[in-house]
């Protein structure tokens, strides 16, 4: 978007949205120098972030720079529904449109790896224990292994990511320490390997009600590696209808609904030795790169010809 950097012999005080009259957004440069269209596309909203961090007067003049850089795009993207119509809220009369984020189709044709022989569920990436928590899990686990309906000998949750000490707690807590292991930090082929041998790819959803409206790319990876996805926690929203969509995998958001899913999943994995993968891969494919690239090909075409 913007960067810039306030004068260097100002107080500390100024706020750095002053530098909104000496900063050069360059698509909008672009756009009014050579006269050609100009997307603008939105990974990540701005001031309409609900996780925006400072108080209501740099949201102010955030806003101003906001509508003064982007009022000059002829069209906006961003990446779902909700996040669009959050857009269209502020900028009244302008096209917004959904494309979401999306998976590498070639990293799908890479050699499938086998399945582990452990009933094995896999988490990559960074956790936030103050917005994901893996509890219900650990405590569903913990009940079937005492209802003698899960075998802890072939039992294992990897964790695959910077370790944590809150969580390493709520492993010995629930007495999970030999199922539930922090691997830490591994090259991204080493993860995507971790998630393609996988029985199970677990994603632990941001607890927060504005989240209805957001994907992570976690999700999209997973997608790649053709594993059922267990989502736990935050709303029924995006996640959950691509989810539903696609039949990639299953939102839950109650610990008896997480116990009768693994249940059934174990049940499945015992009899077959795995865990079945039953998506349809026509409707994922719609949440490739290639689709987002279609997508903003439509959108391109159409800003070109109005």
């Amino acid at each position: 978007m913007v960067t810039a950097m306030p004068p260097k012999r100002s107080p500390s005080i100024w706020p750095m949205f002053l530098v909104e009259y000496r900063a050069k957004p360059k698509a909008k440069e672009l756009k009014i120098r050579n006269n050609i269209p100009w997307i603008a596309d939105f990974r990540d909203i701005w001031t309409l972030d609900h996780y925006y961090p400072h108080g209501p007067l740099r949201k102010w003049f955030d806003t101003r720079l906001e509508l003064k850089t982007i009022s000059w795009a002829d069209a906006l993207v961003t990446v779902s529904e909700p996040e669009a119509d959050k857009q269209g809220s502020l900028y009244r009369g302008k096209p917004v449109f959904a494309i979401p984020n999306g998976f590498d189709p070639d990293e799908v044709t890479q050699l499938q790896i086998p399945l582990t022989k452990e009933f094995t569920i896999t988490y990559t990436g960074m956790l936030y224990g103050n917005k994901q928590n893996p509890t219900p899990l650990l405590r569903a686990l913990r009940e079937l292994i005492a209802e003698g309906l899960i075998n802890p000998d072939i039992t294992r949750v990897r964790v695959f990511g910077p370790p944590e000490y809150w969580l390493e707690r709520e492993i010995i807590k629930h007495n999970l320490g030999d199922i539930v292991k922090q691997y830490g930090t591994v090259p991204r082929d080493v993860a995507l390997a971790r998630q393609r041998e996988s029985q199970i790819l677990l994603l632990l959803n941001w607890d927060d009600p504005r989240e209805v409206g957001v994907y992570t790319g976690k999700l999209f990876e997973y997608l790649a590696a053709k594993r059922p996805i267990l989502a736990i926690g935050g709303p029924k929203g995006v996640v959950s209808e691509l989810l539903e969509e696609t039949g990639a995998g299953v939102h839950v958001n109650s610990l008896d609904d997480l116990k009768v899913l693994l249940k059934s999943w174990y049940r499945e994995y015992q009899l077959s030795g795995e865990v079945g993968y039953n998506a349809d891969w026509n409707m994922v494919q719609k949440y490739s790169h290639r689709e987002m690239a279609r997508k903003f090909a439509e959108v391109l075409d159409g800003v070109v010809d109005k």
